[in-house]
């Protein structure tokens, strides 16, 4: 009497087709990685895209004047600047600190659209320290638009406060809302020291570096962009140093895309 075969994988069968799967796991997670980066940097790009609408629906019903945009904190202290009214901002608060969505929804913007989601980049996974809850914020404004003047507390930054000054640069070129790295944002004003400035050569907000080693912006005229860094952006303290060298291409890059100087023609007036 003969026994029939079993249908059964023997142990090395078995091993085999483990290891097959393993190998195809492998190969599949990088793709897999990138084409989730890829869905979320696009889910970013759309919030920036919505704020930058916002930002133009605002400036349309108050002819031509700017978001106030005065949220500034010391980074020496982690406080705000004294001297300025922190109320008046396009979204108040601390990000590092912020466990509920109420000072965003405090800000100038909030009424153009009332998702609190679009201030969030989705590849965001920062908390707040000590707390389970991820962050409410993960873009700041650009130094070259405050709607208001900084009077003479901060004096000496070149703003725009009107859509017709928007001249040098150009709409197209200078930025709005930038994503910031998560784990240096504070305020919701990005900042950077101007050339020849005693600070020049360190960055007073890093940018972020969730999108493949790059981040989002967007732009006066609407547009939005994903800009790839020379260097990956690297948290290591507050006001950290311009280095290596190579990432000089990142940091002029940024402040070629803000106001540098005020009209040698006329001062800038209050909205």
């Amino acid at each position: 009497m003969v026994r029939a075969a079993s249908g059964g994988f023997t142990l090395v069968e078995l091993l085999v087709v483990i290891g097959i799967i393993a190998l195809l796991i492998a190969a599949l997670l990088p793709a897999l990685s990138r084409a989730r980066s890829s869905a979320q940097s696009a889910a970013c790009l759309n919030h920036l895209r919505q704020l930058q609408v916002c930002w133009l629906m605002y400036a349309n019903d108050h002819d031509g004047a700017l978001p106030p945009n005065l949220s500034v904190y010391d980074l020496s202290t982690g406080e705000p600047i004294p001297g300025l009214d922190l109320r008046l901002t396009w979204c108040a608060g601390n990000a590092r600190r912020d466990v509920n969505t109420v000072n965003i929804e405090k800000g100038y913007l909030f009424p153009y659209n009332r998702s609190t989601a679009i201030y969030h980049c989705p590849a965001d996974k920062a908390r707040v320290a000590g707390v389970n809850v991820r962050h409410t914020r993960s873009y700041n404004m650009s130094q070259s638009v405050t709607g208001i003047s900084f009077g003479t507390v901060l004096s000496y930054i070149p703003t725009f406060q009107n859509l017709t000054q928007i001249k040098s640069p150009k709409p197209a070129d200078l930025f709005i809302f930038l994503d910031v790295h998560e784990d240096g944002i504070m305020d919701s004003l990005f900042g950077i020291p101007l050339p020849g400035d005693s600070f020049d050569g360190h960055w007073f907000d890093l940018p972020a570096n969730r999108h493949n080693d790059g981040c989002n912006l967007s732009f006066a005229d609407g547009h939005v962009e994903h800009w790839k860094w020379a260097v990956p952006k690297v948290f290591r303290a507050l006001g950290q140093a311009v280095e290596p060298p190579e990432e000089w291409r990142d940091y002029e890059r940024v402040r070629d895309h803000i106001r540098k100087t005020v009209s040698r023609f006329a001062a800038v007036p209050d909205p």
